[in-house]
């Protein structure tokens, strides 16, 4: 097929070059021309695992071309993808959907034959049915314009495999039509046997938002479950293997540490529990914001743990190495990062913060400038009288602490993500704090 990604950023590129993957001539389409030149050269302005390699291929074959040109878009495409951002609106709980109406706005005068918009962008529930009426009005087809929405469920740092072997699929459709397009254009995902869950527009809305937001609660639970061994003198990790094992509940997902942040889960969680207030469920609501407060606590329970880490050496004046900017491994987004939340926190007691990250320096750079930033792992504890893992990395887990126990002032680390194994670290001479895991693993040897 023919088809057109319509918003070039965190969604948009991955699922660009992941369709002309599955053989769909493809032109994505931005509003910088800046980025558009980058994009057409095969260089990848966003970091995501296998996106560069995928993107320069498909570039480079001719599968694969961005523009600026909504027109030429229009005329060119059979099937529309509208992947712009919805972020968190000016009240802070429901989504900002200005950039759908945009996109729709801009493309429907151009659309003068039979075609199929496809809404990827995570938004209200009513939404597809405003987007039809107005797609269908401005549009010289009127009624030959079919809307569907078709919800993604990226997890960042996994986008292209995500999209191209997703777990399931969600289509929420009005017309015979629709269906049929979706079928088409994600034909050899569904031959490899993922199942289609075809709905109704409002059902395929909600989904989207459910899924996170039941994501955001199992965060934020294990998190007060954390918050109850270190208060009990219990272990958060074996509670984790625990509740793992059990086959209603699973681990996956389930890690304490400073909370959820990026693009989604936090605006997500937000906006669900607004909807959920919209409409009328407010036993829903309250337990929606629960979690939120829960996540919106961890910064102040990481810093205390540094506290107390620190001992006689108070947070002010202290030279502290965070590792981790992005707001989880694979990724260089840093929208809502923990990792960044927790260095500003920090800066804002009186430590010098320096920040390392393999990947998002140059993304932690333009949002938090006031931080001293390097790319050189042992370098960056050079000095240091503390040590925090905030995004647990491989890089970070996988790194020889006898290589780098000379490099700090003080070999003092915490573990504000619960992901490594102390005892190598404690063998060669670190003092390990995690969270969760109080009494005698979090005391000085």
């Amino acid at each position: 097929m023919r088809i057109s990604v319509i918003g070039c950023g965190h969604l948009g590129i991955p699922h660009a070059a992941a369709m002309a993957e599955l053989g769909h001539e493809v032109i994505g389409v931005d509003i910088d021309q800046a980025k558009v030149d980058r994009l057409n050269a095969g260089e990848c302005p966003i970091y995501e695992t296998g996106l560069p390699e995928l993107l320069a291929s498909h570039t480079a074959s001719g599968r694969l071309r961005f523009t600026t040109s909504i027109p030429e878009a229009a005329e060119f495409a059979e099937l529309h993808f509208i992947g712009v951002g919805t972020p968190i609106d000016a009240d802070g709980r429901s989504y900002d959907t200005a950039q759908v109406y945009g996109a729709v706005r801009q493309l429907a005068p151009h659309l003068d034959r039979p075609c199929t918009i496809v809404g990827k962008s995570t938004v209200t529930v009513g939404t597809t049915s405003q987007v039809t009426a107005l797609a269908q009005r401005l549009a010289p087809a009127g009624e030959g314009v079919d809307v569907v929405w078709n919800p993604e469920f990226l997890r960042e740092g996994h986008a292209v495999q995500d999209t191209l072997r997703p777990d399931r699929l969600i289509a929420g459709v009005t017309t015979a039509e629709g269906e049929k397009a979706i079928r088409a254009v994600y034909a050899p995902i569904l031959d490899a046997g993922v199942p289609l869950f075809v709905t109704d527009p409002q059902t395929a809305e909600l989904a989207k938002g459910a899924a996170n937001t039941f994501l955001g609660l199992k965060i934020s639970y294990i998190n007060a479950v954390a918050d109850m061994c270190e208060a009990a003198g219990g272990d958060v990790s074996k509670i984790v293997e625990i509740l793992g094992i059990d086959p209603r509940i699973g681990s996956g997902g389930m890690m304490p540490g400073i909370g959820y942040g990026g693009g989604c889960l936090p605006k997500d969680v937000r906006a669900f529990t607004a909807s959920a207030r919209q409409l009328g469920a407010d036993h829903a609501a309250s337990l929606l914001r629960a979690a939120e407060k829960i996540n919106e606590s961890r910064t102040d329970v990481a810093l205390t743990l540094i506290t107390r880490a620190l001992g006689d050496h108070p947070v002010e004046g202290a030279r502290v190495t965070v590792w981790g900017a992005a707001f989880k491994p694979g990724t260089n987004d840093v929208r809502e990062s923990p990792a960044l939340a927790l260095a500003q926190a920090l800066q804002q007691a009186g430590a010098t913060v320096t920040v390392h990250d393999p990947q998002a320096v140059a993304t932690a750079m333009i949002r938090n400038p006031e931080f001293d930033y390097t790319d050189d792992l042992p370098g960056s504890l050079d000095g240091a009288d503390l040590v925090v893992l905030a995004t647990e990395w491989p890089e970070y887990r996988q790194a020889d602490p006898r290589t780098l126990v000379d490099r700090p002032a003080s070999p003092l680390l915490v573990d504000c993500r619960t992901t490594l194994d102390p005892e190598p670290w404690r063998a060669t001479g670190w003092t390990v704090y995690q969270l969760g895991r109080p009494g005698k693993q979090n005391r000085r040897p």
